[in-house]
């Protein structure tokens, strides 16, 4: 009688899975930028690093979108093209490709906001004329994102695995207590906005700020005439009763 041994029903996986079409070519855009950058030696960085003087006073706006392909060495992109891998397939498998890619850029772009305003602080001046490069704004609003929708899901960190919001929480109080170190430099401000950008897209829903925007002044306008017009309803004897 022939024997048989047991199948195994444990299967083990590392990452999400395929690669999908947005992220595929978010990494192939930004490996193809880095390899170029790094046998020209024209000055990409100063025309097209986040350089808070051009953008604020020459008005170089295109700065807050290619910085974002931009990236300072080896270990950098594949740290950021490594996160945008990890968290990005799934989220794009959740919205698809046209939501995912206007979050992404939103978060991107966002993430260069604060990083201007920080750098007009007195303790940033030299920020101020400095480039700021990288895909980490963009890469900080996946990672929230993805903490929103799998909250619990295990994150490795420092060989231990913690949930994923847990993951958020102290890599968004790293950038923070960052920010307000001087000594630190003010690039982390970035990781910040695409993370704040990032959730202000999200809870306005798919329509994006501009019906989070609206939102709020309907809601603000409504509050403001309830107060105006005080309604006392009851039986049918108080029918004479005051209508504010």
């Amino acid at each position: 009688m022939p024997r048989y041994a047991p199948s195994s029903s444990i299967s083990y996986s590392f990452g999400p899975g395929p690669i999908t079409f947005a992220v595929k070519w978010i990494i192939i855009a930004n490996v193809a930028v880095f390899a170029v950058t790094s046998f020209v030696h024209a000055d990409v960085f100063g025309y097209f690093g986040l350089i808070p003087k051009q953008v604020l006073e020459r008005g170089w706006v295109w700065q807050l979108v290619t910085y974002m392909f931009l990236h300072g060495g080896a270990l950098h992109i594949l740290f950021n093209m490594l996160g945008i891998w990890m968290f990005g397939v799934e989220l794009e498998r959740r919205w698809g490709t046209p939501f995912f890619l206007r979050y992404y850029f939103v978060a991107g772009i966002g993430g260069g906001i604060p990083f201007l305003l920080v750098s007009l602080l007195p303790f940033a001046s030299a920020t101020y004329v400095t480039p700021a490069v990288g895909a980490s704004g963009a890469l900080f609003g996946l990672l929230l994102a993805f903490a929103i929708y799998y909250p619990d899901r295990p994150i490795l960190l420092i060989l231990v695995f913690v949930p994923a919001r847990v993951f958020v929480m102290i890599y968004g109080g790293i950038a923070l207590l960052n920010t307000l170190q001087p000594s630190r430099g003010v690039a982390d401000a970035a990781h910040l906005g695409g993370m704040l950008f990032g959730y202000l897209y999200l809870h306005g829903g798919r329509g994006g700020l501009t019906a989070e925007i609206k939102y709020r002044y309907l809601k603000w306008k409504m509050n403001r005439l309830r107060r105006k017009f005080d309604v006392y309803s009851g039986g049918r004897s108080d029918w004479d009763g005051k209508v504010h």
